[in-house]
Protein backbone atom coordinates (compact mmCIF):
# COMPACT_ATOMS: atom_id res chain seq x y z
CA UNK A 1 0.00 0.00 0.00
CA UNK A 2 2.90 2.39 -0.25
CA UNK A 3 1.75 3.86 -3.54
CA UNK A 4 -0.91 5.04 -1.51
CA UNK A 5 0.79 6.56 1.34
CA UNK A 6 -0.21 9.79 0.70
CA UNK A 7 -3.96 9.50 0.31
CA UNK A 8 -3.91 7.78 3.70
CA UNK A 9 -2.09 10.17 5.37
CA UNK A 10 -4.47 13.11 4.24
CA UNK A 11 -7.37 10.84 5.31
CA UNK A 12 -5.86 10.70 8.40
CA UNK A 13 -5.29 14.22 9.42
CA UNK A 14 -8.91 14.95 7.96
CA UNK A 15 -10.33 12.37 10.43
CA UNK A 16 -8.29 13.74 13.30
CA UNK A 17 -10.11 17.27 12.50
CA UNK A 18 -13.26 15.54 12.42
CA UNK A 19 -12.84 14.36 16.10
CA UNK A 20 -12.75 17.07 17.42
CA UNK A 21 -16.14 18.30 16.01
CA UNK A 22 -17.94 15.27 15.93
CA UNK A 23 -17.43 14.00 19.40
CA UNK A 24 -19.58 17.16 20.85
CA UNK A 25 -22.01 17.44 17.78
CA UNK A 26 -25.39 16.36 18.25
CA UNK A 27 -25.58 14.43 15.60
CA UNK A 28 -23.34 11.66 17.74
CA UNK A 29 -25.25 12.94 20.88
CA UNK A 30 -22.11 11.49 23.42
CA UNK A 31 -23.87 12.89 26.85
CA UNK A 32 -26.53 10.19 25.83
CA UNK A 33 -24.38 7.60 25.30
CA UNK A 34 -22.58 8.52 28.36
CA UNK A 35 -25.90 8.11 30.42
CA UNK A 36 -26.39 4.23 28.86
CA UNK A 37 -28.27 5.10 25.42
CA UNK A 38 -26.24 2.70 22.83
CA UNK A 39 -25.50 3.63 19.54
CA UNK A 40 -26.04 0.92 17.73
CA UNK A 41 -29.12 0.89 15.34
CA UNK A 42 -31.90 -1.71 14.68
CA UNK A 43 -29.86 -2.96 12.10
CA UNK A 44 -26.64 -4.02 13.41
CA UNK A 45 -28.13 -4.78 16.41
CA UNK A 46 -30.14 -7.41 15.47
CA UNK A 47 -27.41 -8.95 13.64
CA UNK A 48 -25.31 -8.59 16.29
CA UNK A 49 -27.33 -9.83 19.32
CA UNK A 50 -25.70 -13.10 20.65
CA UNK A 51 -22.25 -11.75 21.56
CA UNK A 52 -21.95 -12.06 25.17
CA UNK A 53 -18.41 -13.15 26.35
CA UNK A 54 -16.97 -13.20 22.66
CA UNK A 55 -14.15 -11.77 21.19
CA UNK A 56 -15.10 -8.70 18.78
CA UNK A 57 -12.80 -6.72 16.53
CA UNK A 58 -13.74 -3.46 15.08
CA UNK A 59 -12.31 -2.05 11.93
CA UNK A 60 -12.72 1.65 11.51
CA UNK A 61 -14.22 2.29 14.65
CA UNK A 62 -13.63 6.43 14.95
CA UNK A 63 -14.24 7.33 18.52
CA UNK A 64 -15.32 4.38 19.86
CA UNK A 65 -19.19 4.66 20.35
CA UNK A 66 -20.21 1.69 18.48
CA UNK A 67 -17.28 -0.94 19.90
CA UNK A 68 -17.97 0.19 23.55
CA UNK A 69 -21.66 -0.41 23.07
CA UNK A 70 -20.93 -4.15 21.65
CA UNK A 71 -19.06 -3.85 25.43
CA UNK A 72 -22.09 -2.71 27.21
CA UNK A 73 -23.76 -5.79 25.25
CA UNK A 74 -20.89 -8.60 27.23
CA UNK A 75 -18.77 -8.39 24.40
CA UNK A 76 -14.44 -8.43 24.47
CA UNK A 77 -14.27 -5.46 22.16
CA UNK A 78 -10.63 -3.93 20.31
CA UNK A 79 -11.20 -1.16 17.83
CA UNK A 80 -8.56 -0.14 15.39
CA UNK A 81 -8.47 3.02 13.74
CA UNK A 82 -6.49 5.49 11.27
CA UNK A 83 -7.27 8.47 13.51
CA UNK A 84 -5.03 8.96 16.70
CA UNK A 85 -7.71 12.12 17.96
CA UNK A 86 -10.46 8.80 17.71
CA UNK A 87 -8.47 6.38 19.53
CA UNK A 88 -7.14 8.53 21.79
CA UNK A 89 -10.74 9.59 22.30
CA UNK A 90 -12.13 5.82 22.68
CA UNK A 91 -9.84 5.16 25.37
CA UNK A 92 -10.79 8.69 27.08
CA UNK A 93 -14.61 6.89 26.90
CA UNK A 94 -13.29 3.76 28.12
CA UNK A 95 -11.66 4.87 31.23
CA UNK A 96 -14.00 6.99 32.05
CA UNK A 97 -17.24 5.05 31.53
CA UNK A 98 -15.36 2.19 33.41
CA UNK A 99 -15.95 0.00 30.01
CA UNK A 100 -13.34 -2.59 29.34
CA UNK A 101 -12.15 -1.88 25.58
CA UNK A 102 -8.76 -2.50 23.66
CA UNK A 103 -8.28 0.68 21.24
CA UNK A 104 -5.39 0.42 18.86
CA UNK A 105 -4.75 3.56 16.10
CA UNK A 106 -3.74 1.58 12.93
CA UNK A 107 -4.37 1.63 9.74
CA UNK A 108 -6.44 -1.31 8.59
CA UNK A 109 -3.86 -2.59 6.19
CA UNK A 110 -1.14 -2.39 8.96
CA UNK A 111 -3.24 -4.62 11.80
CA UNK A 112 -0.86 -7.39 11.06
CA UNK A 113 1.85 -5.33 12.96
CA UNK A 114 -0.29 -4.64 15.65
CA UNK A 115 -2.88 -7.75 16.53
CA UNK A 116 0.20 -10.75 15.31
CA UNK A 117 -1.87 -13.50 15.03
CA UNK A 118 -5.20 -13.66 18.00
CA UNK A 119 -8.71 -14.38 15.99
CA UNK A 120 -11.64 -13.16 17.47
CA UNK A 121 -15.36 -14.40 17.04
CA UNK A 122 -17.07 -11.13 15.38
CA UNK A 123 -15.15 -9.14 13.29
CA UNK A 124 -17.01 -6.00 12.19
CA UNK A 125 -17.45 -2.57 10.20
CA UNK A 126 -19.91 -0.25 9.54
CA UNK A 127 -21.36 2.98 7.69
CA UNK A 128 -18.62 5.05 5.87
CA UNK A 129 -15.58 2.71 6.43
CA UNK A 130 -14.69 0.53 3.07
CA UNK A 131 -14.89 4.04 0.95
CA UNK A 132 -11.55 4.88 2.37
CA UNK A 133 -9.89 1.53 1.34
CA UNK A 134 -8.52 1.53 -2.27
CA UNK A 135 -7.87 -1.99 -2.01
CA UNK A 136 -10.72 -4.81 -1.23
CA UNK A 137 -8.70 -7.87 -1.77
CA UNK A 138 -6.28 -7.30 1.06
CA UNK A 139 -9.17 -6.01 3.07
CA UNK A 140 -11.05 -9.81 2.71
CA UNK A 141 -7.33 -11.56 3.49
CA UNK A 142 -7.42 -9.55 6.68
CA UNK A 143 -10.76 -10.37 7.35
CA UNK A 144 -10.54 -13.59 7.19
CA UNK A 145 -6.93 -13.98 9.08
CA UNK A 146 -8.40 -12.74 11.92
CA UNK A 147 -11.23 -14.76 12.09
CA UNK A 148 -11.66 -17.94 14.18
CA UNK A 149 -13.36 -20.86 12.55
CA UNK A 150 -16.74 -20.41 12.85
CA UNK A 151 -16.65 -17.13 13.10
CA UNK A 152 -18.56 -14.28 11.63
CA UNK A 153 -17.77 -11.18 9.77
CA UNK A 154 -20.44 -8.34 9.63
CA UNK A 155 -20.50 -5.38 7.44
CA UNK A 156 -23.36 -2.58 7.77
CA UNK A 157 -22.96 0.11 5.49
CA UNK A 158 -24.34 2.76 3.04
CA UNK A 159 -25.44 1.16 0.04
CA UNK A 160 -22.83 1.85 -3.05
CA UNK A 161 -25.93 3.01 -5.34
CA UNK A 162 -26.34 6.00 -2.66
CA UNK A 163 -22.23 7.28 -3.54
CA UNK A 164 -23.44 7.66 -7.05
CA UNK A 165 -24.82 11.03 -6.27
CA UNK A 166 -24.03 14.40 -5.47
CA UNK A 167 -26.89 15.52 -2.72
CA UNK A 168 -26.44 18.60 -2.90
CA UNK A 169 -26.39 19.20 -6.53
CA UNK A 170 -29.32 16.14 -7.35
CA UNK A 171 -27.60 14.28 -9.44
CA UNK A 172 -25.57 11.77 -10.78
CA UNK A 173 -22.39 12.72 -10.20
CA UNK A 174 -19.96 9.30 -8.80
CA UNK A 175 -19.46 5.89 -10.71
CA UNK A 176 -20.87 2.72 -9.49
CA UNK A 177 -18.10 0.80 -9.70
CA UNK A 178 -14.29 0.92 -8.78
CA UNK A 179 -12.59 3.22 -11.02
CA UNK A 180 -9.74 4.70 -9.25
CA UNK A 181 -8.79 7.03 -6.73
CA UNK A 182 -11.65 10.33 -6.49
CA UNK A 183 -10.09 13.89 -4.42
CA UNK A 184 -12.19 16.20 -2.80
CA UNK A 185 -12.08 19.32 -0.43
CA UNK A 186 -14.98 19.63 1.73
CA UNK A 187 -16.12 22.88 3.97
CA UNK A 188 -17.60 21.14 7.11
CA UNK A 189 -18.39 17.63 7.79
CA UNK A 190 -21.55 15.57 8.62
CA UNK A 191 -21.98 15.56 11.54
CA UNK A 192 -21.42 19.29 12.57
CA UNK A 193 -22.68 20.81 9.58
CA UNK A 194 -22.40 24.57 11.05
CA UNK A 195 -19.11 23.82 11.28
CA UNK A 196 -16.36 25.71 9.20
CA UNK A 197 -13.43 23.08 8.52
CA UNK A 198 -11.46 22.68 5.55
CA UNK A 199 -11.45 19.06 4.96
CA UNK A 200 -9.45 17.17 1.93
CA UNK A 201 -10.00 13.69 1.21
CA UNK A 202 -9.30 10.75 -0.67
CA UNK A 203 -12.03 7.60 -1.29
CA UNK A 204 -12.83 4.62 -4.00
CA UNK A 205 -16.16 3.53 -4.55
CA UNK A 206 -17.15 -0.34 -4.14
CA UNK A 207 -19.81 -1.99 -5.88
CA UNK A 208 -21.72 -4.73 -4.52
CA UNK A 209 -20.46 -7.35 -6.56
CA UNK A 210 -16.75 -6.23 -5.69
CA UNK A 211 -17.29 -6.52 -2.13
CA UNK A 212 -18.90 -9.52 -1.74
CA UNK A 213 -16.46 -11.16 -4.46
CA UNK A 214 -13.75 -10.31 -2.21
CA UNK A 215 -14.87 -12.02 1.01
CA UNK A 216 -15.96 -14.80 -1.41
CA UNK A 217 -12.73 -15.47 -2.79
CA UNK A 218 -11.00 -15.32 0.52
CA UNK A 219 -13.37 -18.55 1.06
CA UNK A 220 -15.79 -16.74 3.43
CA UNK A 221 -19.51 -17.99 3.07
CA UNK A 222 -22.34 -15.57 3.04
CA UNK A 223 -25.23 -16.58 5.41
CA UNK A 224 -26.87 -13.37 5.44
CA UNK A 225 -27.51 -10.15 2.75
CA UNK A 226 -30.02 -7.64 2.76
CA UNK A 227 -30.76 -3.96 1.27
CA UNK A 228 -32.42 -0.99 3.06
CA UNK A 229 -34.59 1.57 1.69
CA UNK A 230 -33.87 4.08 4.32
CA UNK A 231 -30.70 5.55 6.48
CA UNK A 232 -30.51 5.42 9.87
CA UNK A 233 -28.64 8.87 10.11
CA UNK A 234 -29.45 12.26 8.54
CA UNK A 235 -26.15 12.59 7.53
CA UNK A 236 -26.41 13.36 3.49
CA UNK A 237 -28.34 17.25 1.92
CA UNK A 238 -32.35 16.74 1.48
CA UNK A 239 -33.42 14.12 3.65
CA UNK A 240 -36.39 13.37 5.31
CA UNK A 241 -37.69 11.46 8.75
CA UNK A 242 -39.68 9.02 7.59
CA UNK A 243 -39.95 7.12 10.85
CA UNK A 244 -37.78 7.40 14.43
CA UNK A 245 -34.21 6.68 12.93
CA UNK A 246 -35.15 6.15 9.30
CA UNK A 247 -34.16 8.64 6.44
CA UNK A 248 -34.90 8.80 2.63
CA UNK A 249 -33.32 10.95 0.40
CA UNK A 250 -36.12 13.53 -1.13
CA UNK A 251 -40.06 13.47 -1.32
CA UNK A 252 -40.01 11.93 -4.74
CA UNK A 253 -41.52 8.97 -3.72
CA UNK A 254 -38.99 6.70 -5.69
CA UNK A 255 -37.92 3.61 -3.20
CA UNK A 256 -34.11 2.42 -4.20
CA UNK A 257 -31.29 1.46 -1.36
CA UNK A 258 -29.63 2.88 1.08
CA UNK A 259 -28.00 0.89 3.40
CA UNK A 260 -26.91 -2.61 2.84
CA UNK A 261 -26.05 -5.37 5.58
CA UNK A 262 -23.68 -8.53 4.74
CA UNK A 263 -22.72 -11.42 7.27
CA UNK A 264 -20.10 -14.53 6.22
CA UNK A 265 -18.91 -17.01 8.47
CA UNK A 266 -15.42 -18.87 7.75
CA UNK A 267 -15.72 -22.65 7.50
Amino acid sequence: MKEHTEYFETNRQGWNARTELHKDSEFYDLKSFKEGKSSLFKIVDGLLSDIQGKSLLHLQCHFGMDTLSFARKGAIVTGIDISDNSIETANALSEELNIPARFIRSNVYDIEDVLGDKQYDNVFTSYGSIVWLPDLSEWARLIHKYLKPGGSFTIVDFHPALDMFNWEKEKLEYNYFNTGVYEETLENTYAAKDKKITLKEYFWIHSLSEIMSALIEQGLQVSHFKEYDYSPFNCFENMQERAENEYIWGTHGIAFPHVFSLQCTKA
